[in-house]
């Protein structure tokens, strides 16, 4: 089982009211199953975290976990530890830019 955390607007769309889902994995778990995983379930967020054909992620989406930045980790990369036992959450988050 893990835990991801999902930003407001994200929940929003894909109606969940908690801030954090649990997913349960077949095989290995890395960022690409997570996703896979997170985009069966809620449908309504394919192409809002990662791009629907190259699936890149999305500029302004960032990935952690165990406080490191795994945005520009490999996919197949195997996640920490403490994510597969489910002690720490996934976090998907949605940057800021601006002046």
């Amino acid at each position: 089982m893990i835990r991801v955390a999902l930003p407001a607007h994200l929940r929003t769309l894909a109606k969940i009211a908690d801030r954090e889902i649990e997913l349960d994995l077949d095989g290995r778990p890395t960022q690409r199953a997570v996703l896979d995983a997170l985009e069966a379930r809620y449908p309504m967020l394919r192409g809002t975290i990662r791009d629907q054909e190259t699936h890149l992620r999305r500029a302004f989406i960032r990935f952690f976990a165990c406080e490191r930045d795994l945005s520009h980790e490999s996919p197949d990369a195997p996640l920490p530890e403490e994510v597969a036992a489910g002690e720490e959450p996934y976090l998907i988050v949605g940057a800021m830019a601006g002046g």
